[in-house]
């Protein structure tokens, strides 16, 4: 039944969006970033990829353009240098998206490390997606069909579909994990004190349409019953939703649109739900690009109480990272930045648990003159820069974790009711 649901997804899609001509004329464009125009573009709602050495790359409708130009703000047309390269004839190794995980290539990776590894790690489908895809979390812990009183990590990829990179960096770290727990004597320290859960894939739904339909397709697969798709799963997180419309939007045409309510996603409804059955230490939202380590709050652009932590982790992290490959990456408060983000994941870990909340905007290729895609030959290096910090982030957890809840004996078999056991 469930084959015959993704079918009819398929064949909705096909004549959804495509269908309905609804990015087909976007552009992509550069604004010289100054005092003058942050202001206005702020206000308008616009589908940003990046910011880089002083330029902000947007993806710009018709209605996009005839607003900048109203607001006699200038801009530069950049499509030809963003699209891809023809790629080479992929190899026996590579897949349908090259050497980038496709759902179903993620689903079976995913199940061949837990096989592999059935005492340190085991796939849960935390819920299932608009289109019925699972949405898959791994766990790992050297107890792993145990719930027991340790501290808990959750690292988060692909909120946006177009965002390739940011489900290889997570997914690469589950993998690392279970490969180098018997040789590595840090990763098994950090694996027995602690249960890591990594959910590679939050928009599956997305990614797929990304894949073989549109490449900068960023939101998930909602008919919004008005000729237009998609909600912005990073803006449909229930802490601060709606606050203003300007870190979302209320328009359903705009890439930040946010829904009709908070929580109305079944891909967001699943990481809350995961979180009100486990009790996290710390989160990591992987996205990309900007090269940046974000942390709260991004509603708006005031300090929480928690600012010299806050930036004291995300500080530490870029320090690790950079000696990897010499990139560094900034910790800011995001709502110090470019724009404001509202109804966003780090903003609804970090007000409603408390808990250190990143999101790390993963970096461009080499080629950033105006290149927006990764190659294929880079996903490992930037997992590499990335794994130290969520090393530290785990250890971070563990060294800070209570005390009193250390030395609980009580241990519980996880509950198969709730989450479903692969």
């Amino acid at each position: 039944m469930k084959k015959m649901l993704l079918f009819l997804s398929f064949i909705g899609i096909l004549m959804g969006p495509v269908g309905a001509q609804y990015f087909t004329d976007r552009e992509i464009i550069r604004v010289e970033k100054n005092p003058e125009v942050l202001k206005e573009l702020r206000e308008l709602n616009l589908d940003l990829l990046m910011e880089k050495d002083g330029r902000i790359y947007i993806v710009a409708s018709p209605n996009d353009l005839i607003a900048l130009s109203a607001r006699n703000i200038p801009y530069d047309i950049e499509s030809s240098k963003f699209y891809p390269e023809e790629r080479n004839a992929f190899t026996i190794q590579s897949g349908v998206n090259g050497q980038f995980h496709s759902y179903i290539e993620l689903e079976r990776d995913l199940m061949a490390l837990a096989d592999a590894y059935p005492e340190l790690a085991q796939v849960i489908d935390i819920g299932d997606s608009l289109e019925q895809r699972n949405i898959y979390a791994l766990k790992i812990s050297d107890n792993v069909g145990m719930q027991e009183s340790e501290a808990s990590v959750i690292f988060l990829g692909c909120h946006h579909a177009r965002e390739w990179i940011s489900v290889e960096v997570p997914y690469l770290f589950g993998k690392y994990l279970v490969e180098n727990y018997a040789t590595n004597t840090e990763v098994k320290r950090l694996v027995d004190n602690s249960e890591i859960w990594i959910v590679p894939l939050v928009n599956p739904d997305g990614l797929e349409y990304s894949i073989h339909f549109y490449r900068y397709w960023r939101k998930n697969m909602r008919n919004n019953g008005d000729g237009t798709y998609g909600i912005d799963l990073n803006r449909n997180y229930g802490y601060k939703w709606g606050w203003d419309n300007l870190g979302s939007s209320p328009n359903s045409a705009s890439e930040v649109y946010r829904g009709t309510g908070p929580f109305t996603e079944p891909e967001i409804q699943a990481v809350r739900d995961l979180f009100s059955q486990k009790n996290f230490q710390a989160l990591v939202s992987y996205h990309s690009y900007s090269q940046v380590i974000l942390y709260p709050w991004g509603y708006t652009g005031n300090a929480s109480d928690k600012e010299d932590v806050l930036f004291e982790i995300g500080d530490k992290m870029s320090q690790l990272m950079e000696p990897v490959n010499g990139r560094y990456y900034e910790a800011d408060r995001a709502g110090a930045g470019f724009y404001l983000t509202n109804g966003d994941t780090t903003d609804w870990s970090f007000g409603v648990y408390g808990i250190p909340s990143y999101t790390i905007e993963l970096p461009p290729d080499s080629r950033i003159t105006g290149e927006f895609f990764n190659s294929e030959s880079d996903i490992q290096p930037i997992f590499n820069e990335n794994l130290p910090a969520a090393l530290y982030l785990i250890d971070w957890s563990i060294q800070t974790y209570p005390a009193q809840a250390k030395t609980s004996q009580s241990q519980t078999r996880q509950q198969k009711h709730s989450l479903k056991i692969k």
